[in-house]
């Protein structure tokens, strides 16, 4: 009945970046872009999957007590079963039954069980972040993340709709903290992004159970929020980008849908599922 939103990934920005900023050797991935998880990132959104972990574990094993670096291998895992499923393409988003449903079939049993091993290690990281400072951006940023990829692995790919929901609920409220702390911490907007848009995509009768945290869905909102995010965000800046375009065919913005999905492509040329996607988004008539 319901669909997580995927992947709620964000960032926040706060006072804090100038003492990361001035103190030599910190890498905070809240508050700085670590050029090293960035380019663990650019190789993730290439779907080299396998670099990508090694270079998040490079990371990971210098500076063992962020829980980032773990939240950043679970993604690997979650990305490439996304992508072995064809989940981030317009064949599974205009797919209404998928789109709403899920994916056919099921995830590969062991890399799940990596993801869900992951993301056990970064709630604990968190955790112990968290003890002597309960509003720690690094732990909060682990939480929502943790929470925003479990809702996607529970939904979209074990079709355990009530489980994701649970999660969103989680992932969107470690969201809201965080922009009511942080309001231009772009990378959060697509969390809330996300499930406006996924909502606001539900019949009106499934739209009133799903209300929960001020989300009542709202597809033009949920849009410009993920825009947010694809124009000034850090690590997630291509993720939001990818959902955005997928929203856009979804709602007929085919100019825009084109544009993005351009420029993902240029910015990954070895990618074939950009690729594709602009390829598809160009065979069809522009229009807003």
């Amino acid at each position: 009945m319901h669909r997580s939103y995927f992947l709620g990934l964000l960032l926040l920005l706060s006072p804090i970046v100038d003492f990361a900023r001035e103190t030599p050797g910190v890498e905070s991935p809240a508050f700085t872009t670590v050029p090293e998880l960035s380019a663990g990132f650019d190789l993730l959104y290439e779907q080299r999957f396998a670099e990508a972990r090694d270079a998040f574990a490079s990371w990971e094993s210098r500076n063992p007590e962020e829980p980032f670096g773990e939240v950043a291998v679970a993604a690997s895992y979650l990305f490439e079963e996304l992508s072995r499923q064809g989940v981030l393409t317009s064949d599974f988003f205009l797919n209404e039954k998928k789109f709403l449903h899920g994916i056919d079939g099921s995830p590969d049993p062991e890399r799940m069980s990596h993801f869900r091993d992951a993301l056990a290690r970064a709630r604990e990281l968190a955790g112990e972040r968290q003890k002597t400072n309960p509003n720690d951006g690094e732990a909060l940023l682990a939480l929502t993340l943790a929470a925003g990829m479990e809702s996607d692995a529970e939904s979209i790919l074990q079709k355990r709709h009530l489980a994701g929901l649970k999660q969103m609920k989680k992932a969107n409220g470690y969201a809201k903290e965080l922009l009511a702390q942080h309001p231009d911490a772009t990378d959060a907007y697509i969390a809330p992004g996300i499930a406006n848009y996924i909502i606001g995509s539900q019949s009106a009768g499934s739209r009133f159970v799903l209300r929960f945290d001020g989300i009542h869905g709202d597809k033009k909102l949920g849009m410009e929020q993920v825009a947010r995010t694809a124009e000034n965000g850090r690590y997630l800046r291509p993720f939001a980008k990818i959902i955005l375009a997928l929203a856009a065919r979804r709602e007929k913005q085919n100019a825009l849908a084109q544009r993005l999905f351009r420029e993902l492509s240029e910015q990954y040329p070895d990618s074939e599922l950009f690729a594709s996607e602009y390829a598809k988004a160009m065979s069809v008539a522009s229009g807003d």
